[in-house]
């Protein structure tokens, strides 16, 4: 029968036996035992591109397309409402777009300086906030202005464009005069009546006086040969309306209807020798 190896000792070349010290005096090893295994190190390598199959690289490629679509409507979303968030706190609360300008244009009855100090805008104020409409509101309290309009002239100014009021007539009141407007309105006091403004008598000039409202409705019927010769309008009454002419003759108007046939005939009996024609009833007229 044969032997199985031997499991003595280690044997040396010279078939010496080794108790674990070589002969250079190493050190001693333990006896009996077994070979010590190596330590194992590992190391990740990357594999190649051919390692992966192409279907799979393909599936895993639409996936991450599929994340970033899904991710970029609300990448977009977040960056778009900070940005609108950053313009918003800029523009409404900073005063880096601040009214450092009142620009106003058409101002002749009264200044610049009069309509900034009733427009009451503070210097700063974001120009995005300013209420328009209050500020016009305010600078037509201005009497003669009959409208105004206030935009914004980015970055930093106010534009205002003034419709000031144009007088018609003029009204004496103590030792001087008012103008009124067509309306009526009285916006402008002055000591003697502007050229070519006919004077109009009534007690309580506006637009709110039944007379003075009376007066202007006859003035808009006056065709052109009345108006060159016109004086004054007196107003004692609604139905009492006279026309004072400049050679001094009276033409008795009556009430303010029917103003066209009216100034018609009066227009055709201005050669009469009369010092009062009577249209109050433009059908029958009298004069003497």
């Amino acid at each position: 029968m044969r032997q199985g190896p031997s499991r003595g000792r280690p044997v040396g070349p010279d078939g010496a036996g080794r108790r674990g010290t070589d002969s250079g005096g190493g050190r001693r090893g333990t006896e009996g035992a077994g070979p010590r295994r190596p330590a194992r190190r590992w190391q990740l390598v990357r594999a190649g591109s051919d390692a992966v199959p192409a279907s799979t690289r393909r599936f895993m490629a639409r996936a991450r397309q599929r994340r970033v679509r899904a991710a970029l409507p609300w990448a977009v979303a977040v960056g778009l409402v900070t940005v609108a968030g950053l313009v918003a706190w800029t523009v409404l609360g900073t005063g880096l777009f601040g009214v450092r300008e009142v620009r106003v244009i058409g101002a002749d009855l009264v200044t610049p300086v009069e309509v900034r100090d009733v427009a009451a805008v503070p210097d700063d104020t974001p120009l995005a906030r300013v209420d328009l409409a209050a500020v016009a509101s305010r600078i037509e309290g201005l009497a003669p202005v009959e409208r105004a309009t206030v935009t914004r002239d980015w970055p930093d100014a106010l534009e205002v464009r003034l419709v000031e009021r144009t007088g018609v007539a003029v009204v004496p009141q103590g030792q001087g005069h008012v103008v009124i407007d067509r309306s009526g309105v009285v916006f402008r006091t002055v000591g003697e009546p502007p050229p070519g403004l006919p004077v109009v008598r009534v007690a309580e000039p506006g637009p709110a006086d039944p007379g003075t409202r009376a007066a202007l409705e006859v003035l808009g019927a006056l065709n052109p040969e009345l108006r060159e010769r016109l004086r004054d309008v007196q107003v004692e009454g609604l139905a009492r309306i006279s026309l004072r002419l400049a050679d001094d003759r009276t033409v008795f108007w009556g009430d303010a209807t029917r103003g066209a046939e009216k100034a018609r005939v009066a227009a055709a009996l201005l050669g009469q020798p009369a010092e009062r024609i009577d249209v109050s009833a433009p059908d029958v007229v009298t004069f003497r």
